[in-house]
């Protein structure tokens, strides 16, 4: 069963240009931070407040070595969203057959 109080902060991440482009580059595999400042033309203050949100939705993993993080796309993460917008499909479906009144 999917908690309603984690879906905003998984959609979130999906709202906003350069958290879509970090996915984009983040299918290819694990990246480095420095990699992704590279490729996005962003400050590393701001590549930070990304990945906090990428990484607090649980779409992406973060592992650390020494001094630089590296990302990944979460599997389970990407699941569990998709779990919640089939489930949404489901309800959806369910209500078209029942409607709310007649006419």
């Amino acid at each position: 069963m999917i908690e309603e109080k984690n879906i905003p902060t998984i959609f979130k991440a999906f709202c906003d240009e350069n958290r879509i482009e970090i996915l984009k580059q983040l299918l290819t595999g694990e990246k480095c931070a420095c990699v992704l400042l590279e490729n996005l033309h962003i400050s590393q203050p701001t590549l930070s407040h990304h990945m906090k949100i990428l990484c607090n939705s649980g779409i992406v993993n973060m592992r650390k070595e020494q001094k630089w993080a590296h990302y990944s796309i979460s599997k389970e993460g990407i699941a569990y969203a998709m779990e919640y917008l089939q489930s949404l499909l489901i309800k959806t479906n369910n209500n078209e057959e029942n409607p709310c009144c007649d006419k």
